[in-house]
């Protein structure tokens, strides 16, 4: 940084990057260069110290201690605020999304080869981590599935695999669904998709709903943290409470069985999507740098 020139620092997650640049600052600043910092919360901030009080003191400091902070949703925010003594001023700029790779596009080939008898099919992309709730989005379909002929995509890795393959197994459901593991071109999956499911028990915001949503998928999901400001229940999709599989699996028949109601809803999700639209988000990061730096000067 020390010959980089640059006007602002801007970094993301109070632990451990906000702490980190804080050192950093104060290391350039014994050297005559004042670069003021952003930080930008997440979430996973605030969920850190729900499981560990002692990281606290740490999440606190480097928030107060940093010249701008934003927060990708009002209910991040909130929570923040509740969590913590802040002093400084929080400023909600919603997570964007790049629409020259979200977009519905034509992958009828791919469709014909997942779902070769016309099923219809369910997508779910996640860590596969506790809060992410994967056994419920397998319990959906499970339900969803005796109902309306379905398939259903399980994207992503991490702890909880192992556990819903096995669920899966007990279940005798394997044969409607796909672990397909970390996948890159996400949007290509989305691209086939009918219903994103995301049950999460918490949700800064929820950016694999709106990837979804940009990809003509309407959500169902729970109503965790940042998700209603995302997911609009009714009009993009449909919000459940945390846990109430099936209500979840009664609002994906519903869809899945009205075809008119369906494309409807894939509109609807497209059209919310837009307001995050890369173009419309960007624009608040740049004026806020400007307000930041001249603070600074």
């Amino acid at each position: 940084m020390r010959f980089e020139n640059l006007d602002i620092l801007h970094v993301h997650y109070a632990i451990p990057h906000a702490a980190v640049a804080y050192m950093a600052k104060q290391i350039l600043k014994s050297q005559g260069i004042h670069i003021p910092i952003i930080t930008t919360l997440h979430g996973t901030d605030i969920t850190l110290v729900g499981a560990d009080s002692s990281f606290a003191p740490v999440v606190e400091f480097s928030i107060n201690q940093s010249d701008g902070v934003t927060a990708v949703s009002e209910q991040l925010k909130t929570e923040t605020l509740e969590t913590f003594h802040i002093n400084k001023e929080i400023k909600v700029i919603h997570n964007f999304i790049d629409f020259s790779r979200f977009r519905k596009t034509n992958k009828d080939h791919f469709r014909k080869a997942i779902a070769p008898d016309g099923e219809k099919i369910l997508v779910h992309i996640s860590n596969f981590r506790k809060v992410k709730r994967v056994e419920d989005v397998i319990q959906i379909f499970g339900i969803v599935s005796k109902r309306v002929n379905t398939k259903l995509l399980l994207i992503g890795d991490g702890p909880e695999r192992k556990t819903m393959e096995d669920l899966c197994r007990s279940l005798h459901l394997c044969d409607g669904i796909r672990f397909l593991g970390k996948q890159e071109a996400v949007e290509e999956l989305l691209a086939v998709a009918d219903l994103f499911i995301l049950p999460s028990e918490t949700e800064s915001f929820g950016l694999a709903a709106l990837e979804a949503m940009a990809c003509e998928v309407p959500v169902i999901s729970s109503n965790a943290g940042g998700l209603p400001e995302v997911n609009i229940d009714g009009v993009t999709g449909y919000m459940c409470e945390v846990g109430d599989v099936d209500g979840m699996a009664a609002r994906c028949i519903e869809l899945l069985e009205d075809e008119e109601s369906l494309t409807v809803f894939r509109k609807n999700a497209f059209i919310q999507a837009k307001r995050f639209d890369i173009k419309e988000i960007l624009p608040h990061y740049e004026n806020y740098y400007l307000e930041i730096i001249a603070r600074n000067q």
